[in-house]
Parts: C-alpha cells; structure tokens; sequence
C-alpha cells in the first residue's frame, strides 16, 4: 500500500472490508461486471451474497495496490457455474481509504474511513456536462441522459460512463474535491474529443484513397 496522511479520517467510523484488488477502478454509482474464479475470491463474494455486506475494490498494477478505493455490493448473481466460478454484477458505493491491513482470513481484509469529500463546484460541471454530450453523441452513448438528475455526484457520473484509462480514473478518484475533479474530467474529456477527431480524419483520408498521408 502506499503510504499517507490519515489523521482527518481516522476519527471517522471505521470499517473492515474483504479486498478485490483489480486493474480497473470503481466509482460511486457506477455499474460493474465481475468474473470470479480465484478461490479466495469465491469466498469473499461468496460471503457478501450471503450477508448483503459490501467488499473494497482497490486499483493494483506494477507500482502496488492503492489504498483509495470504492466500496461495491454484489447486485446480481449472473451465473453460478459448477466449479464454483461466478459472474456477478457489482455497484460502487462509497470512496474509502485504507488505514491499516488485516490478516486472518483466505482474502486480504483491511480497516477503511470514508473518504474526506468537498462536493462544492462552479461552472466546471456545465463546461464537461458539455464535453460528456459531445463525447457520448460521437461514442455511441446516450447524450442526452440527465445526470444531474442521479445522486451520485456528477464526477463520479461521467467516470462511470467513458472508458477512462485505468492510471488516469485512479487519479481523478483520489482527487477529494469535485471541482478538482472535475476539471480533471475536462482536461481528459478534451483530450478524448481530439483523438476521436484525429481517428475519423484517417477514416475519411482512408476512404478517399485508401491511403493515410505521412507525416501529416
């Protein structure tokens, strides 16, 4: 885990959690679909089924396991396959932090707190609610969903809905401001508009003559 300062939380209720390290990252709200085949993780699901008690998703990759996470409740069992395998879908709840591991069981435990969170945004929501549309219209999505309307903050909304890189969701889900985070999201929105421009260009050059100019 890497370390940090966990002195403004540690006041908060602390909750033990079962830990599902992945390389993909949960936000609040979002909906996720989960292949569990790993016996420790079997047991952990199977457990959450059993209670309706949620597990940590912690971002992992070659740097390590991140200790700023999203809580997730399994809300449907797939498939049960006879070798105990599962496919489940899971929701984001809640952002916590881990502030100290716990051993003892087949699957990695840890004590969490919430999250310190300030929701207070100006006009960065109606600049990438902006972007979103955009984005959604040229992805295929729905540009014209409401996600004002949802509980979740509208970060987390956006987050649950574009195919962010991995490294760069993590980033912005550690960021505890939403104005922070969402100017992270314009920055990243922006970013992905451009590409998607420079991506129909070559189709359109490709189209003309079968071949994409060099150098250009």
């Amino acid at each position: 885990m890497h370390q940090g300062e966990y002195s403004t939380n540690l006041a908060m209720a602390n909750r033990e959690f079962g830990i599902f390290a992945l390389p993909t990252v949960l936000v609040p709200g979002e909906l996720m679909p989960l292949h569990i085949f790993e016996p420790r993780y079997r047991e952990l699901i199977g457990e959450c089924l059993d209670t309706g008690d949620q597990f940590l998703l912690l971002y992992s990759d070659d740097e390590g396991t991140r200790e700023v996470g999203c809580t997730a409740e399994v809300t449907e069992l797939v498939e049960r396959f006879d070798d105990g395998r599962l496919n489940i879908v899971v929701q984001g709840v809640d952002v916590v932090r881990v502030v100290e591991i716990t051993r003892g069981r087949p699957f990695t435990t840890a004590v969490a707190v919430d999250a310190d969170e300030d929701l207070s945004v100006g006009d960065e929501g109606d600049a990438a609610l902006e972007l979103y549309r955009q984005i959604a219209a040229a992805g295929g999505g729905d540009p014209d969903e409401d996600l004002t309307a949802l509980s979740t903050p509208l970060s987390y909304s956006i987050m649950a809905r574009v195919d962010f890189p991995a490294e760069e969701k993590q980033r912005v889900l550690e960021l505890r401001s939403e104005r922070e985070r969402m100017m992270a999201i314009i920055d990243l929105l922006a970013r992905g508009l451009q590409a998607l421009a420079r991506i129909e260009q070559i189709r359109e050059r490709a189209a003309g003559n079968g071949r994409v100019p060099y150098g250009e």
